[in-house]
């Protein structure tokens, strides 16, 4: 029986890794992604550019990008608002609550179990919805938590016939960005994919500059950075310093922040 998944791919490396190992563990992956009015929606080529890079690998994709930038008015925050600037520092300082875009994984999941169940009839088939949440999010971002998916799963299970054939998918839940690192390159030597390639059309940056390099500030950029750092291997984005010292930097703010906690 064909494996099938709906996932959420909005462009980061979380998303993109796993998109890499749901392919490489043999599923048909539907792919979703969100433009709902953010600062960084470079974000959307990147995934697009990735995209086309499997296709031209043989591996086909369906792909949509739902249109929700209009709801950016209602939504307040730093990703969204313009008038709010993206804070810098360690990912778990309390200033990167800016960041939090008001509900975003509950709409973004409802729309992707939505689609799931539809593809449940079409190929009248299980399905399982995928998701890269991890835990690094959990301390500033409530809805990456396990506790907020177990309700959300409960509750859309009781608003929708042959829900039994829905499951949500969280393999990075209890993981870090180096663990999605890892098996991230595990997934691509079975591909047979350039793992430098398709993680270099990704964006982690909150606040990409016109050029579309990544800052090395922010709390996103720092932890991506830290990722590649502990795997012993280099970013291949352009950031708007050299590696070397965006890595430099990445450090001390997290030596800064761990002081900070004694």
């Amino acid at each position: 029986m064909e494996k099938r998944a709906v996932m959420s791919l909005s462009g980061g490396m979380d998303s993109t890794g796993l998109l890499l190992d749901l392919l490489s563990e043999g599923y048909l992956v539907h792919a979703i992604s969100f433009d709902y009015g953010q600062k960084h929606k470079l974000e959307i080529q990147k995934a697009k550019n990735n995209i086309e890079y499997l296709t031209e690998k043989g591996i086909e994709i369906e792909h949509n990008i739902v249109d929700l930038s209009s709801i950016s008015s209602l939504l307040y925050g730093s990703l969204t608002d313009s008038v709010i600037e993206v804070p810098e520092g360690h990912y778990e300082e309390e200033q990167m609550k800016s960041t939090v875009v008001p509900n975003r994984n509950a709409i973004f999941s409802s729309i992707v179990y939505a689609s799931a169940l539809s593809n449940c009839k079409k190929f009248n088939s299980n399905v399982i919805i995928a998701l890269g949440v991890h835990s690094g999010d959990h301390a500033i971002y409530p809805d990456c938590r396990p506790e907020f998916y177990n309700s959300l799963e409960d509750s859309f299970s009781k608003g929708n016939w042959d829900s039994e054939k829905v499951s949500f998918h969280l393999p990075y839940i209890e993981y870090d960005k180096s663990y999605i690192l890892t098996k991230a390159l595990k997934s691509c030597k079975r591909l047979g994919l350039d793992f430098d390639k398709i993680f270099s059309n990704t964006l982690t940056s909150y606040n990409p500059d016109s050029l579309g390099r990544s800052s090395g500030k922010s709390g996103a950029d720092i932890e991506r950075i830290l990722a590649f750092h502990s795997i012993g291997r280099k970013d291949p984005i352009e950031y708007v310093k050299e590696w070397e010292e965006v890595l430099n930097d990445a450090l001390k703010t997290e030596k800064k922040y761990i002081e900070g906690l004694k």
